[in-house]
Order: C-alpha cells, then sequence, then structure tokens
C-alpha cells in the first residue's frame, strides 16, 4: 500500500511522492500574450520549495482563440518556450517534476476578444455566445497546433504533459452528446480526442508519459454517463494515454455539491476496471482524506488544488503531520529542528 511520500514511476518519469500541484488557471498573463511572467515563476517554484512531487502547470491553450480569457497562458509561439523553461528550470532545482496541461476552451471562450468554436454550434449556457461549429479542415489545424504546442513543451524541458479532456473544454465537447451534434466522423466521441493523442505522442520522447484530464461524470442524464466514459478512456489508453486525471462535471451548467474526496472513488473505479495509473482530486487537502486513499491502494497520486493555494507548502505540512519531518532548502533548515530535516533536495 503506497503512502503519501512514497516515490512513484510510470513509464520513465519518476516522483519523489505522491503529491501531485493540480492545474489551476491563475489568469493573470497581463500583457495578453499567453507567457508565463513573474507571477507564475513564484508561484509555481514556491510549491516546488514546499515539497511538492509533481508540478502540473496550469491550462495553457495551443491557439490564441483557444483561451478562456485573455489573461491566460499559451503555448501557440516559439517565443513562448524560454518563458515557459525558466520556471521548469527552477523547478527542478526543488526536487520537483513539471508537467503543463495543453488544452483548448472550445465553446467556454468568454473574452470578447475570443472567438469561441466547438464542435457544434450549441451555446454552454444564455450566458455564453454560440460557438462557430469546426469544419474538417478546422479540427485538422487544431490537431496540429496540439502537436506543436507538445513540442513547445518538450522543448522547454517538461517530465510530461497533460491533456484537458475535462471540465467542458473542447475535447471533452467532442465526447459529449451536450455539445458534440455532429454527423460526419467527429460525430464519434473519441474521435477528436484520439486524434489529439496521437499527434502530441508523435513529439515526446518515447519515454515519457502522457496524463490525460478526464470528467467522469457530467451530472445529467443527457450526458454521458460512468459507464461510457470508462470505454472511452479504454480507446484512449490504447492510443497511448499512460495515466489518467480524473475529476468531474464542467460541460453543463449543474451545481455540484462538494465534500472531501467526492471525486476519489470514479478515479479508484477507473484504475480498476483498465488496470491504469491514476490520479484522484477533489477536495484532498484534508492530509488524512488525501492519504486513506492511497493507503487503500485505491489510486496512484493525489492531486491538490485549494489545499495548495492556500499552503504553498502542503507537502511539508502534511510530512510534518505523519512523519515528523520535512524536506525543504538548507536557506529554511534554523525553522525546524535539526531531526526534522530529510537534507537539501538540490
Amino acid at each position: 500500500m503506497a503512502g503519501l511520500f512514497d516515490p512513484f514511476q510510470v513509464k520513465n518519469l519518476s516522483v519523489k511522492n505522491r503529491i501531485m500541484m493540480s492545474p489551476m488557471c491563475q489568469y493573470s498573463v497581463w500583457e495578453q500574450d499567453g507567457a508565463p511572467n513573474d507571477w507564475h515563476n513564484v508561484h509555481y517554484v514556491s510549491r516546488a520549495v514546499g515539497g511538492t512531487g509533481l508540478i502540473m502547470m496550469e491550462m495553457t491553450d495551443v491557439v490564441p482563440d483557444g483561451r478562456i480569457t485573455v489573461y491566460d497562458l499559451g503555448i501557440w509561439d516559439d517565443r513562448h518556450i524560454p518563458a515557459f523553461r525558466r520556471i521548469i528550470d527552477q523547478v527542478h532545482q526543488y526536487g520537483a517534476k513539471v508537467g503543463i496541461q495543453i488544452a483548448h476552451a472550445g465553446r467556454k471562450a468568454e473574452s470578447p476578444e475570443l472567438k469561441p468554436e466547438a464542435p457544434s454550434a450549441i451555446a454552454f449556457s444564455d450566458k455564453y455566445r454560440v460557438p462557430h461549429a469546426l469544419t474538417r479542415d478546422e479540427i485538422a489545424r487544431l490537431v496540429e497546433a496540439f502537436r506543436q504546442g507538445a513540442r513547445r513543451a518538450v522543448d522547454a524541458g517538461v517530465d510530461t504533459l497533460e491533456l484537458h479532456g475535462a471540465h467542458g473544454y473542447l475535447i471533452h465537447q467532442f465526447m459529449s452528446p451536450l455539445s458534440n451534434r455532429r454527423d460526419d466522423e467527429y460525430g464519434e466521441p473519441t474521435r477528436f480526442g484520439v486524434e489529439v493523442i496521437e499527434a502530441v505522442k508523435s513529439v515526446m520522447p518515447s519515454g515519457m508519459p502522457l496524463l490525460m484530464r478526464l470528467s467522469a461524470i457530467e451530472y445529467t442524464d443527457q450526458g454521458y454517463q460512468f459507464e461510457q466514459l470508462i470505454e472511452m478512456a479504454r480507446v484512449y489508453r490504447e492510443h497511448g494515454v499512460d495515466m489518467f486525471d480524473v475529476s468531474t462535471g464542467g460541460n453543463a451548467t449543474v451545481r455540484v455539491q462538494e465534500f472531501p474526496g467526492y471525486q476519489a472513488h470514479y478515479a479508484a473505479t477507473l484504475k480498476k476496471a483498465l488496470d491504469v495509473p491514476v490520479v484522484a482530486v477533489g477536495r484532498l487537502e484534508s492530509f488524512d482524506v488525501a492519504a486513506s486513499y492511497l493507503g487503500r491502494d485505491a489510486v496512484d497520486m493525489v492531486a491538490i488544488a485549494r489545499g495548495m493555494l492556500k499552503d504553498p507548502y502542503w507537502a511539508n505540512s502534511a510530512a510534518l503531520h505523519f512523519e515528523g519531518r520535512v524536506q525543504v532548502p538548507r536557506e529554511y533548515y534554523r525553522a525546524f529542528p535539526r531531526w526534522f530535516t530529510t537534507g537539501e533536495p538540490r
């Protein structure tokens, strides 16, 4: 049975513990050019200093119109690479591994400067614009944009990549009957996702694992159900996904009652059904709740979101809670009794 601080390996990615920083949009690209800035540098590097094993950088969009807002990160231009490399190199200094979640917002583009586009011309809600229905040629260009975004992320030095196939964004939109009413080949719910997977895998090193975030359910009878999601995930695994990051919802305006661990059982069930590594997410900021899913061998990693916004050192706080130790840079040794530190992580 795994513990929070047991190492984890998938393909050539070796992570020092089972804690992932969940990708969380910061909406802080003030120049509106897509490039990460000093805010992102401090935001991610501080979580690496805080002991996190895997930093998954926030939703990063492969074309300008693929953003939720004009303040989102982007990776559509080679000029973005140095800014990402700066952050990635510093995260590595503190013993953490790092990935980028690459994505396209589709019909959930909000800023008026952006053009929403989707499988079908169906608005997310009456508060959103009706999106442009993508043509086959436009879909092909977006698949290529995902490939180029993945290439740039690899050039910037990532250890892994995650495709965002959840929360009502473009890949998820193709998967769902709520947003995909096409009568061509892209009406098949996994067709677009498979093409994106194959495109990004073509530019990833063979030993680098590909993660994919999925929404297990859509919280409405008009959407897909979990049994259908399992079969879609099976297809994605067969085409190259190495690990699933399992969330819920986002493609319908449904109010969800959240509680600690409310999504984790979906990750555990997917792991058992497909014999595939999984990440659980969903109000896991309690150290004991997060550890319980690993302790039952139900999941392979836990992704911490709000908990890490509250405490950049969540991982070290958990280490003190369970093991009475921390792993901090030497500059912070004076804050802890000597026997609490496990050595300099860089």
